[in-house]
């Protein structure tokens, strides 16, 4: 009979996944690090592995009833739930706070009562995430999916080790420091570069391709479902001896020299690998600190540095969006091989643990470096394994191969089947570079997501009026406030300075800032488009559009026609450097079927309604109007563009028609789209004529 008890899943009991569990190691070591940053798929045990790190973490001394977790040996002075002197303390095991994705900034950061702030004077404070992680593990899941501004607290507090709240003149301050890990979906979208920096460490994970490996994964699982506590004590002395060996290093590393010898050598390979700033450096450092520790040394050697590099570097090399993540080894070692004169002598001292023991110097791998966690003496032998990135590009290029479109370039560059049996396909040809765009938005004001493009009411902006609170207040606007409890004072017998505020006196402020779009891109990949000077020319527009959404925060679709129909290459998402991927190898010929490419818009857009009724669209036609195939063309295209404009869909026509004979159409349908027409030329930000124009005048000037 499976027992009742619930126990988490031994971290000693994970297979594989060893860049993540060092990565954790490390930063459970010396928490100043930063951070772990886990990019991979789904399924890959990510929250297993935090939960299980967690157990292993020493046992927290708090004092009593403090809700802020403060040590009675070093009290906060600040703590809004002090003083605290002569406290007594009490011990606890160290938390894991998972921070969901639809979390708000008050569930984040914590909420003051305004009502008793105003009406009583103190300061009621309702701690949020933050506080509850202090001297634990904040672990977000999907980082990438948070909004930029709870993002930027979240590492703020990471950085600084404190929270602070401000609310129309009360503030509260207390401290947090965690162990922050965050994990996410690169084909869901990216990190902005300056968060991705602001984590420490990054690692990459993918389910393995080893079938003895993915045996044994399944074979532990299904045996700690069936009973987790007996499960569990199998792993009893394993777990005893990492625990002792995570105290032995945390013990270590003050001890651990960083000398000018391996400080050359970090700061090599970070300019070595141009990466921007000193944090890479400084991140490194510690890290490379960590893996001495780790493995039992007090020097940091060479290996040590490699290692360091090859967990820190990587996300911090990336310059825009369609750059892969990644580390050019033979590079890294090509920097490293100049200081291998300068490698120090070996540490005569044994470490903390004997080698036969399995000790920190028994399993620190063949280099020396300490860089792999332990391996379990049950786990099978290990295999020669491809390295993660090789793993990730693998998965990718199975990825790739699953959704290729219809008469999509094969891989040997032959070109295959035109859709519905049309002509052959052209080649696919390379986008031309990038340039910076001129700003489209959205008219109105919407009610989105917080991003950079159209006005909207948010959360975070200027002020422009109040109203009352829609479920919790957040956002006090003071003077509305006074002014709604001012006429009531007498009535309500007040007799002293304090100012009587109920709750019906309470207003909000609405603030108006920018929203991100769901820009949904239709392009024409027909034959009249497949002249290789020109349909560069367009993927370099259209990639420079991409850029452009990336930096706005707007999600982004992708729909092309040619041949007898439109597909779509891509489903609205928030990861743009996936839409540059789909751009990249997409081939062109055959006939315009503009209608099919515009019907299949709609289609896409009624759908997008349905699932985020809040984020309005904005479409993006590229195309040269030509319509070709099937009766009346260009009719039905009119038809198809008409039926756009009725449901009030914003739009933007980039005429990609060239030469001396030009028929115009393209601004023909600009026009039953209700949106302005641009060409190639004026679609640059830096063109003589680009003007600044919205979607909002275009239609104020046709209407008038």
């Amino acid at each position: 009979m499976a027992s009742t008890a619930t126990s988490a899943y031994p971290f000693t009991a994970i297979v594989g996944m060893d860049d993540m569990r060092l990565g954790l190691l490390l930063n459970a070591i010396a928490p100043s690090i930063g951070g772990v940053l886990v990019r991979g798929e789904k399924g890959t045990a990510k929250t297993t592995t935090v939960r299980g790190l967690t157990a292993l973490l020493p046992r927290v001394e708090t004092v009593t009833g403090c809700r802020f977790s403060c040590d009675p040996a070093s009290p906060d002075p600040a703590c809004p739930g002090g003083p605290h002197e002569d406290a007594p303390g009490e011990g606890r095991a160290a938390r894991m706070v998972e921070l969901p994705v639809g979390a708000s900034e008050d569930r984040l950061v914590g909420a003051l009562d305004i009502e008793r702030a105003l009406g009583e004077g103190v300061k009621a404070f309702e701690p949020g995430l933050l506080a509850a992680a202090h001297r634990g593990v904040l672990y977000v899941d999907e980082v990438n999916l948070l909004g930029d501004h709870l993002v930027d607290s979240l590492l703020d507090a990471a950085a600084t080790g404190s929270s602070s709240v401000e609310r129309e003149g009360v503030s509260v301050r207390h401290a947090s420091r965690f162990l922050l890990v965050g994990t996410m979906n690169p084909e869901e979208g990216e990190l902005r570069p300056q968060l991705l920096d602001r984590f420490g460490l990054t690692v990459e994970v993918a389910a393995s391709r080893e079938t003895e490996e993915r045996v044994e994964v399944v074979r532990r699982r299904l045996a700690y479902d069936e009973d987790p506590a007996a499960f569990a004590a199998k792993w009893t002395a394993e777990e005893d001896a990492l625990r002792e060996r995570i105290a032995a290093a945390r013990e270590l590393l003050p001890g651990v020299r960083l000398g000018d010898g391996a400080l050359r050598r970090i700061a090599a390979v970070c300019a070595g690998f141009e990466v921007d700033g000193m944090r890479a450096d400084i991140v490194t450092a510690r890290a490379a600190t960590a893996l001495a520790a780790w493995a039992g040394r007090t020097d940091v050697t060479t290996a040590d540095v490699r290692q360091a590099a090859l967990l820190s570097l990587p996300h911090r090399r990336r310059r825009n969006p369609f750059d892969a993540p990644g580390l050019d080894e033979d590079k890294l070692d090509e920097i490293l091989r100049q200081f291998e004169d300068d490698e120090p002598e070996p540490d005569p001292e044994p470490g903390p643990e004997d080698p036969d023991d399995g000790g920190p110097e028994g399993d620190g791998g063949p280099d020396g470096g300490g860089g792999e966690p332990p391996h379990d003496p049950e786990l099978p032998p290990q295999r020669e394994e491809s390295t993660p990135s090789t793993e990730q590009n693998s998965r990718q290029d199975s990825r790739k191969s699953s959704r290729e479109p219809a008469g999509e370039t094969s891989a040997e560059g032959a070109p295959g089947p035109a859709p519905g049996g049309a002509a052959p396909e052209a080649p696919a040809v390379a986008a031309a570079d990038p340039f910076r765009t001129r700003k489209f938005d959205v008219p109105g004001l919407g009610e989105g997501a917080d991003g950079r493009r159209s006005r909207a009411r948010t959360a975070h902006g200027r002020t422009t009026g109040a109203r009352r609170p829609r479920g919790t207040l957040s956002r006090l606007h003071l003077a509305a406030t006074v002014r709604a409890a001012a006429p009531h004072q007498r009535a309500r017998g007040r007799r002293g300075p304090g100012l009587v505020v109920r709750r019906d006196d309470l207003r909000e402020a609405v603030r108006e800032g920018r929203e991100g779009n769901l820009v949904l891109f239709v392009v024409d990949a027909s034959g009249s488009m497949a002249a290789r000077k020109r349909m560069g020319a367009v993927k370099g527009a259209v990639l420079s559009l991409l850029l452009d959404a990336y930096q706005r925060r707007d999600k982004i679709g992708m729909i092309t026609f040619r041949g007898s129909g439109a597909e779509v290459a891509l489903p609205p998402t928030s990861s743009v450097d996936a839409g540059a991927a789909r751009l990249e190898r997409l081939p062109t010929g055959g006939r315009t079927p503009l209608a099919a490419g515009l019907l299949q818009a709609h289609e896409v857009l009624r759908v997008e309604r349905l699932r985020d009724p809040s984020r309005r669209p904005l479409l993006v036609v590229v195309t040269d109007g030509r319509a070709t195939g099937g009766p009346e063309p260009l009719v039905r295209a009119r038809h198809a563009a008409r039926l756009l404009a009725a449901g009030g869909t914003a739009s933007v026509v980039v005429d990609c028609e060239t030469g001396p004979v030009r028929l115009g159409l393209a601004g023909e349908l600009g026009s039953e789209l209700r949106g302005p027409v641009v060409t190639l030329d004026e679609l640059r930000a830096d063109s003589v004529s680009a003007l600044v124009r919205t979607v909002r005048n275009t239609n104020s000037r046709r209407a008038a």
